[in-house]
């Protein structure tokens, strides 16, 4: 059995921690899927009708070859070490934002640190203003693409609205089908209230894609992840995407948002003048909290802030530790810290 590809967990172990009696001889398996917001990763090239300007050799950022390659080095040791408590080979799958292009994804997955685990790439070019998309990485030895597709975000009565394309993934997770969604929804520019309804839309874009693949697929594997720029308390999510906080409570077909829980004990995944948000969120379909583990089942969530990627001192002491402040380098990772779900079922 490769070791690569997941590790054996004892029931006692995983459900001694849940108050639920052991059987010693049963064994689990466990993975890791995870979002990541990498904040204006971008190359040093003037790309046209792109505003990238500010991130070239002679912008205000002053974005050389060596920041580059040092931001993508700082990126990939996060990424590498996601899911580092109960793994040693980072996310099965992880979706991302905030990347300009597929080359710097490319120039990504072909850094030391991640090198040796074999991501793939799924991305599309998004209408953004910025130039900035989603994609998808994946280990090859974990996770098969079958197919994808980009959902671009239309807004009625506003033709000149861009944004980022919603990007659909689905294949086979070493046995089992599951679909991904990774978004980043409107941002909160001219203030929450006024952005609301574009926020909203994209909801309702993603509850679409997901009763697409319902009506087509029973008991469907359905992870929806982004940087959301809402709330697990927001409308966005309790109204428009219909996610659910409570596991006890969902149906068929329903959805569930465990951030919820923890966004409402005080975790965030960012920080914007002393207050914590938990834009970063994966949101499940039902299947997935079937509890009789024989497949693929949801176990466990982390917001991932290793001291590394946390301001130590200062006025943002506790903060994620940013690549810029303004146009002052720091040599840092994100604004955003990333988070995480665990997988386990039971080996057969």
């Amino acid at each position: 059995m490769n070791k690569k590809l997941f590790i054996l967990v004892s029931l006692s172990f995983l459900f001694l921690i849940n108050g639920i009696k052991a059987e010693e001889k049963k064994q689990y398996q466990i993975t890791c899927v995870a979002f990541y917001n990498l904040e204006n990763l971008f190359d040093t090239l003037d790309t046209p009708d792109v505003r990238d300007t500010e991130f070239t050799p002679s912008g205000s950022k002053l974005w050389t070859g060596k920041r580059y390659w040092e931001k993508l080095d700082n990126m990939a040791k996060v990424i590498a070490s996601m899911g580092e408590e109960h793994l040693k080979t980072g996310p099965a799958v992880i979706g991302v934002s905030e990347i300009e292009n597929r080359m710097v994804l490319e120039d990504l997955v072909k850094t030391d640190r991640l090198k040796a685990l074999n991501y793939g790439i799924v991305h599309y070019d998004s209408p953004d203003r910025r130039g900035i998309d989603v994609a998808l990485l994946y280990q090859k030895d974990k996770f098969t693409p079958s197919s994808s597709n980009s959902y671009e975000l239309t807004i009625e009565g506003n033709p000149d609205f861009r944004s980022r394309d919603q990007l659909l993934v689905s294949g086979d997770l070493m046995g089992e089908r599951i679909h991904v969604i990774v978004n980043h929804w409107p941002s909160r520019s001219g203030g929450e209230k006024r952005s609301r309804p574009l926020r909203n839309a994209a909801a309702d874009l993603s509850r679409a894609i997901v009763d697409s693949i319902e009506k087509t697929e029973n008991n469907a594997k359905i992870f929806i992840m982004g940087d959301l720029n809402d709330d697990p308390v927001d409308p966005s999510l309790k109204e428009h995407l219909k996610a659910k906080a409570d596991s006890k409570d969902l149906a068929v077909n329903d959805l569930y948002n465990p951030m919820e829980k923890i966004f409402n004990a005080g975790n965030g995944s960012l920080a914007y003048r002393d207050a914590w948000s938990l834009f970063d969120q994966i949101v499940i379909s039902q299947p997935l909290v079937d509890k009789d583990f024989s497949d693929w089942t949801y176990y466990k969530t982390k917001i991932f802030r290793p001291h590394y990627i946390v301001q130590q001192d200062g006025r943002f002491k506790g903060y994620p530790l940013r690549t810029y402040v303004g146009n002052n380098y720091k040599a840092g990772y994100s604004d955003h810290f990333p988070v995480y779900h665990f997988l386990i079922r039971e080996v057969k």
